[in-house]
């Protein structure tokens, strides 16, 4: 089990472009999020959402949305949107759940939805997760629950895994801490203003991406390669993790859920957790968490984000204007666009009262 403190940078945009084409109002149910998909594969248009505890005294979060959009890929014209979000709410442990996942293969839809339809009912009966003594006992939980879900989809023969997986990052705020879990690439970061007033972006999860030093390392020492794929017009992708002796699979990340090849050459599952208290002080003043998929940020800064975000009344305008601004982005950049999930939470009495538009 791994734990580790916030990053104190905000990461930049990288240069190398990610090239796709290289490898093959929600409602609040007993808890659990009902999110669903419709005819063209998105999640539901997102409102937002007041949590059940927010009355409470000591919860953080006063409002929150979130919203799946898929990507556009001219060679492709029956393109399915392979990621997958959960916003769901457990008011026995005063808890909530926000979760993006980033499916990739030909079955990374199936990956990503399969995982989404279970996660937050196991996590919520699980044992330890109903121990509210320690944030310990989340991260247990979590653990479990994340290996379960992996092992049940890897089980299930109608799911190709061999080429096919799903990266994870989840948020677990119980009063005002949040405990994440963080698999692959796709991200998640607060926005908390200091005393200067100035908005500033921390990123609660560290990317897992196969040119890290210590992912590098242990994929090497497991046979892996890693190396880039430069294109004809000399530009060079991301890293990709590869066989020793074969081109395949081309794994832009060092660790996901499924991708029963990649984990041959090094790639693992093992989720990084970080333990974080949302603060309400004059010299620091969480504002603002935001979850999302590297759909958002391939092209856009985690400040660049919180930004955009801290200039919207509430968390669903905030999702819109955030997957608009990254669809633009990725057409100026690629003339496809990526999937883009993004969840977006206001903590404490950040824009409560903002008018209603």
């Amino acid at each position: 089990m791994t734990s580790k403190s916030p990053i104190d940078t905000s990461q930049p945009i990288h240069n190398a472009r990610r090239r796709l084409s290289v490898v093959s109002d929600n409602k609040l149910v007993e808890g659990f999020e009902s999110v669903g998909l419709n005819e063209k594969g998105e999640d539901n248009a997102t409102e937002t959402t007041k949590p059940t505890n927010s009355s409470s005294s000591g919860f953080v979060v006063n409002s929150y949305g979130g919203y799946s959009k898929k990507g556009y890929a001219p060679y492709n014209p029956k393109k399915k949107n392979q990621d997958a979000l959960i916003m769901a709410e457990d008011p026995k442990t005063r808890s909530l759940v926000f979760c993006v996942m980033d499916g990739h293969g030909e079955a990374g839809d199936k990956v990503s939805q399969a995982i989404k339809s279970k996660f937050s009912k196991d996590l919520f009966e699980h044992k330890s997760f109903q121990d509210t003594s320690s944030n310990k006992n989340i991260i247990v939980a979590l653990k479990d629950v994340i290996y379960k879900c992996e092992e049940e989809v890897l089980r299930d023969g109608e799911i190709e895994t061999d080429f096919s997986g799903t990266t994870f990052t989840c948020v677990v705020i119980r009063d005002r801490s949040c405990i994440t879990a963080n698999v692959g690439d796709s991200r998640s970061i607060v926005g908390f203003k200091n005393k200067d007033n100035k908005i500033t972006a921390l990123s609660l999860t560290e990317d897992h991406k196969p040119d890290n030093p210590e992912e590098k390392k242990r994929i090497e020492a497991s046979g892996g390669r890693v190396f880039a794929v430069e294109y004809e017009d000399g530009v060079d992708g991301p890293a990709r993790v590869w066989l020793k002796h074969m081109d395949v699979p081309g794994l832009a990340m060092s660790r996901s859920l499924g991708d029963g090849v990649a984990h041959k050459a090094g790639v693992i599952s093992e989720p990084d957790f970080t333990e974080y208290h949302f603060q309400d002080s004059e010299s620091h003043e969480d504002l603002i968490l935001v979850i999302a998929s590297d759909g958002l940020w391939e092209f856009m800064s985690n400040q660049e984000v919180i930004d955009i975000t801290a200039n919207t009344d509430e968390p669903r305008y905030a999702v819109d204007r955030l997957i608009k601004e990254a669809h633009e982005r990725w057409m100026n950049e690629e003339q496809v666009v990526d999937d883009t999930t993004v969840c977006v939470a206001f903590l404490g009495a950040f824009k409560t009262n903002s008018p209603k538009k």
